[in-house]
């Protein structure tokens, strides 16, 4: 059984062909039944079976005329959307017989998943449906319809875009040639064009038998496709809740063709994920994740409590459930920000070398929503303890999807009076702290193989010259530096980098700064002092934060933060002559 040994088997006879059934988990659990697509087998789904076992009965099935289950004879008609809710009819009564079922499908697996979740024979045996990378025939023919009846350059568009996507529909509803190509060379290079193409993990996967299980879902297509399309059901709407789970990388479906799915989908929880088609195998950990959330959601003393994601807030579709790691999380802009993350479902990790503030972070974004939440005592100018931290927080909670490196302390005085020793502490934290996070995490992202996010917290100071600030001005002038060369090696990578440049932000890092040249009571005077006019200027870190989970969203390679921000770095490249006369002027103390 490849990746699933261990598992229970049992064959299951309904229509003529014989389905086989695996089964993991506590039988008396809440039953997740899983559905594979075209052209897999139920072994697509083992890393995530594996994730589930442990809090749920999962089960996975091949679908008729895939992996061990048998063939209708003959193949022509054998596959129409109605014998394959019988087939999953017969599972469901076999393995749940006294509770519904709680469906997850891909692909094709969430093509079959709709119809079992919009007919009426099923109602009562669902309890709920994650639909991943598959839509409904039915949906999917209104959607053509209604852009055809009423074109606009935007729905041709859509139309086009979708019909692109949709080139391999079109052979295989080709006589012989699918069958040839998948017997022959296309079945030995699958697993290769799956490797290199989708980032997919193929050991133990796909199993020996592709060549035939490819051959016959073709007639999935053909006996389904072009009958829906035509004459889409006008009563296909959804009589349980559904999680919608949308990869935003999908080569074959357009995020668009799920614009109208509240219309069809009453009870719709809406998810996206940055990552290609084949998810139950690239992100195992993300979805299996959602999976568990949202069936404890509508199970038990937990039903009817939606997840996290159906709050409303603006991009807890994007980040809900992923894993973001911020350093500097004690207080200020790493506080906020991963308070931001925590408020639209994310798991935290909140990085700090005080360990009490990073606890007190941790314990706020639990109870603003946050699914995980964990505090990390780390100096992130240590190379080695951030190398322990990453190898930890991957073992524990998996590849981190979005990292913000925070983390930086202030210095102020001329550059005569700041010594080498002041130097070395400001660039061992602005900027040695930066460049160990995104070596560790993000040699973990590109190596995950399904994109990420890395956010640099620079400073306007990087592109605002100041007769004042010249070590913390070069540090994060070399951050923005390093963002921006970043970038551009890791554009094809799927990872964005992005520099965030705040001015003037009433934060902590006023009344820790350090000040050269001065007494100590000098020293504490002007620390007051600066304090005081930050908090004048009263422009809150929960604005950086927001800025941030935007610029990602957005994928941006630089974002300058507060007004006086926006006008130096505007100056800087209009005026430069104008921001070198400015940082002339000796500002008052």
């Amino acid at each position: 059984m490849g990746l699933l040994r261990g598992a229970r088997e049992r064959w299951i006879r309904t229509g003529g062909i014989e389905l086989c059934v695996a089964e993991t988990g506590d039988p008396q659990r809440p039953t997740v039944v899983l559905v594979h697509g075209y052209p897999d087998s139920k072994e697509v789904w083992s890393e995530v079976a594996l994730r589930l076992a442990d809090r749920f009965h999962v089960v996975l099935y091949d679908v008729r005329g895939h992996g061990r289950s048998t063939a209708p004879v003959p193949l022509r008609g054998g596959f129409t959307l109605e014998k394959l809710t019988d087939d999953f009819l017969a599972v469901a009564d076999a393995v749940s017989p006294d509770r519904p079922v709680h469906l997850v499908g891909h692909d094709w697996g969430s093509v079959q998943g709709w119809e079992f979740a919009t007919v009426r024979r099923t109602e009562g045996r669902i309890a709920s449906f994650t639909s991943v990378s598959g839509p409904s025939l039915d949906h999917f023919g209104h959607w053509i319809k209604e852009r055809v009846g009423r074109p606009t350059p935007r729905r041709v568009g859509q139309l086009l875009g979708q019909g692109a996507r949709s080139w391999y529909v079109y052979l295989l509803h080709t006589p012989v040639l699918p069958e040839l190509a998948w017997r022959g060379p296309l079945g030995r290079r699958w697993p290769d064009l799956l490797r290199r193409v989708e980032k997919v993990s193929v050991e133990g996967y796909p199993t020996g038998s592709l060549p035939s299980d490819a051959a016959h879902g073709a007639w999935l297509y053909r006996d389904n496709v072009r009958s829906r399309m035509r004459r889409p059901r006008p009563d296909a709407h959804a009589h349980v809740p559904v999680q919608l789970i949308t990869p935003t990388g999908d080569a074959f479906l357009s995020e668009r063709l799920y614009d109208d799915l509240p219309r069809w989908a009453p009870r719709l929880v809406r998810r996206t994920l940055p990552a290609k088609h084949w998810v139950p195998r690239t992100r195992p950990d993300q979805l299996s994740a959602w999976i568990a959330e949202f069936v404890t959601a509508h199970e038990g003393e937990g039903a009817g409590v939606p997840p996290a994601v159906v709050s409303g807030r603006r991009y807890a579709d994007r980040f809900g459930g992923q894993l973001v790691l911020v350093t500097g999380a004690a207080s200020g802009i790493g506080r906020a920000t991963a308070l931001a993350f925590a408020e639209v479902g994310a798991r935290v990790v909140a990085v700090d070398r005080d360990a009490e503030g990073a606890a007190r972070t941790a314990e706020r974004a639990l109870r603003l929503g946050a699914p995980g939440a964990w505090p990390e005592a780390v100096d992130v100018s240590d190379e080695q303890a951030m190398e322990k931290l990453a190898a930890r927080v991957a073992a524990a909670h998996g590849t981190v999807d979005v990292l913000v490196n925070n983390a930086g302390i202030g210095l102020s005085g001329s550059f005569f009076d700041t010594t080498a020793d002041d130097w070395r502490k400001v660039l061992d934290v602005n900027l040695w702290g930066v460049i160990h996070g995104c070596r560790v995490f993000g040699r973990q992202m590109v190596e995950r193989g399904q994109g990420g996010h890395i956010v640099n917290t620079a400073s306007a100071a990087a592109f605002q010259p100041t007769r004042l600030l010249p070590a913390y001005g070069t540090s994060k002038a070399a951050v923005l530096m390093l963002s921006e060369s970043l970038r551009a090696e890791l554009a094809g990578r799927g990872v964005g980098v992005t520099a965030v440049c705040p001015g003037f932000v009433n934060t902590g890092i006023t009344s820790t700064a350090r000040f050269t040249g001065v007494s100590q009571a000098e020293e504490g005077r002007l620390r007051e002092r600066t304090a005081r006019r930050y908090a004048l200027r009263n422009y809150p870190p929960e604005k950086v934060a927001a800025a941030i989970l935007r610029a990602v969203v957005e994928n941006r390679a630089m974002v300058p933060v507060t007004p006086e921000a926006r006008v130096a770095h505007l100056l800087s490249r209009v005026a430069p002559g104008a921001l070198r006369a400015v940082a002339r002027v000796s500002p008052p103390l």
